[in-house]
């Protein structure tokens, strides 16, 4: 006999029968009110279900049952009547006097049970959030010859079970009665059950009221039928205004059988930030699980809100967020084609309102078409990018230029845009969120672009080169203007360009600014960091400081005789390009800017007080 059989055998024979569990009543309820639940007002939720589930079984043995739910709040207690199943004495027990037994695994009334919403007894133990004694009574539709029966419980973990006589309920169906524990009674306050209800329940499929008040509003706003789609847009903008507080752009149709979803997705009035989680109403089976579904639409769908019912999708244990799983994922997928196709109906036929729509939410629509080379295809001619000709698409911007140049910083950008466009080279700024990807894209989708990202070698290139003769005459005035700014790792270079306004043109790239960077945290780093950092000293072209011959105080300082002075006015001018191409400064930058602005001043009123 082997040692697991002789534990097995030895734990039979003992002498000591089991036990078990005890359950804390107030202690799981305290549980579920602070760690399942979000707020006490699932309540309500878990009563409909309850009450809903039970009609919908009913349905499913008498077609022609009738299926009713009613709400009676009324001095700090609620009644909540269904014309369902209802319930024998041992369903009572299964149902009800066993926690954590789910309905769905039990026998006769609990099989076939796809079209359910919840669990009958866990739902409600949830009433114990707001109640401090709960009253069930019912009476079976499948067993008529069966006494109603009641069963009521208190929060301290005691019920009783008692048969009634027929005349306590004649037709088949279940009451529940609440009893509004201490500080709770504002949530069984006639308003609060009414609108909680219309809440949850108004997409649910059968007649439910408060009093002689409906709940349920049926047909959903999008499937209604309506006399033409601009009043269908007015209606269904009325609805998001009424359940999201914003009158949309647009609305988009999520009609999508496959997935056993019908609903709508209402797009943003206003920009968003791409990193806003956005919250969307999602019913399951008419009642609503959650209105903050952050994991329903992919990611670049961040310019939409939905409200949706499905038929097809999990529920966490709380049953107020959605379970992630394949069938998410799938229907995630199938939302996304859906506002694809909506973006390339408004490309195809109705460019204003695409236009209308860009002008706010470009950012969206770039960040699919960097994944989706169709999506690009279709969009090229619409979205937006900066570019020294103005905001052009890239399809009218390549229409223009043999080779598509574009910068990888908006720093970059704003140093050679006002250069580029004089020399006529066209640049396009890639250093918005998605704009340089979609830039090296280009060629994916418009064969025979060339695209290339602009460098100071490129720039330097398209600038008029000066009279060698003039350039040999102002060699000591280079050879001191480049003595000042090695340090810096700056060479300095003469060229004659436009406009004439700009004096000096700082002109570095990525790697420039690297080999910058790696040379400052060598001069400050200890012998064994330095070494290392040595090591990795790159072959990199240096930043250049380009001096516009054309320019007259260019032309006034290159006839300098006084090298200091030359050396400061030579500092100035880098100081000032820099400060135009808007970059961060450097601490060194920032010594130099200093020192300048008090050498200049120190020359000025010295030679004022000569005068």
């Amino acid at each position: 006999m082997d040692s697991q059989t002789s534990q097995s055998s030895q734990a039979s024979q003992s002498p000591h029968p089991p036990h078990m569990f005890q359950v804390d009543l107030r202690g799981l309820v305290d549980l579920l009110s602070h760690h399942l639940y979000s707020s006490p007002r699932v309540y309500l939720r878990e009563l409909l279900q309850n009450a809903v589930d039970a009609v919908t079984a009913r349905r499913a043995e008498q077609p022609d049952a009738p299926a009713l739910v009613r709400l009676h709040p009324a001095d700090g207690a609620l009644r909540v009547e269904d014309s369902g199943i209802g319930l024998t004495e041992a369903d009572v027990h299964d149902l009800l006097a066993t926690i954590g037994r789910s309905s769905k695994r039990a026998e006769g009334l609990e099989e076939a049970r796809s079209g359910f919403l919840g669990q009958f007894g866990i739902g409600l133990l949830a009433c114990f959030l707001v109640a401090e004694r709960i009253r069930v009574v019912s009476r079976s539709a499948r067993t008529p010859g069966a006494p109603p029966v009641e069963w009521t419980a208190c929060d301290d973990g005691s019920y009783t079970v008692r048969t009634l006589p027929d005349s306590a309920r004649p037709e088949p169906g279940t009451t529940v009665h609440l009893t509004a524990r201490p500080g709770a009674a504002e949530w069984l306050a006639p308003e609060r059950v009414l609108s909680l209800a219309r809440d949850f329940g108004s997409l649910l499929p059968y007649d439910v009221r408060v009093g002689e008040e409906p709940v349920t509003a049926l047909p959903a706003p999008w499937d209604r039928p309506y006399p033409s789609p601009a009043a269908r847009r007015v209606a269904l903008a009325r609805h998001c205004h009424e359940l999201f507080g914003f009158t949309p752009l647009d609305s988009i149709g999520l009609d999508v059988p496959l997935a056993g979803i019908r609903g709508v997705a209402y797009v943003l009035p206003a920009a968003v930030s791409p990193a806003r989680r956005a919250g969307h109403r999602v019913h399951l089976k008419g009642m609503l699980l959650t209105e903050r579904a952050e994991q329903l639409l992919p990611d670049w769908a961040f310019f939409v809100r939905c409200v949706l019912d499905t038929d097809s999708l999990r529920p966490t244990a709380s049953r107020e967020s959605l379970y992630e799983d394949e069938t998410l994922a799938a229907v995630r997928e199938a939302l996304g084609e859906r506002i694809r196709s909506w973006l390339t109906g408004l490309a195809a036929g109705d460019p204003e309102r695409l236009t209308a729509f860009l002008a706010v939410h470009h950012l969206g629509v770039k960040s699919l078409a960097r994944h989706d080379r169709g999506m690009l295809r279709t969009m090229l001619p619409w979205l937006p990018f900066e570019t020294t000709d103005g905001q052009l698409s890239l399809e009218e911007f390549a229409q223009r230029h043999p080779v598509v140049h574009f910068t990888r910083t908006v720093e970059e950008y704003r140093q050679v845009a006002p250069i580029a466009s004089a020399q006529g080279i066209g640049v396009v700024n890639g250093g918005y969120t998605y704009d340089g990807d979609l830039v090296e894209a280009l060629p994916s989708v418009r064969p025979g672009t060339v695209v290339a990202e602009l460098d100071a070698d490129t720039v330097t290139a398209h600038l008029d080169a000066v009279d060698p003769a003039e350039e040999l005459a102002l060699s000591g005035f280079l050879a001191a203007a480049r003595a000042k700014l090695d340090p810096l790792g700056c060479d300095v270079a003469l060229r004659a360009f436009h406009p004439l306004s700009v004096p000096a043109l700082h002109l570095d790239d990525r790697a420039a600014r690297h080999e910058q960077a790696r040379a400052a945290a060598e001069e400050q780093s200890d012998d064994l960091w330095a070494g290392i950092l040595g090591s990795l000293r790159g072959s990199a072209p240096r930043a250049r400081l380009v001096l516009n011959h054309l320019n007259p105080l260019v032309r006034r300082i290159s006839s300098l005789r006084d090298p200091e002075l030359i050396g400061t006015a030579t500092e100035s001018l880098y100081g000032q390009a820099l400060l135009m191409a808007q970059r961060p400064l450097r601490p060194a930058d920032s010594a130099l800017l200093n020192r300048a602005f008090i050498g200049l001043l120190e020359w000025a009123t010295h030679g004022e007080g000569d005068r």
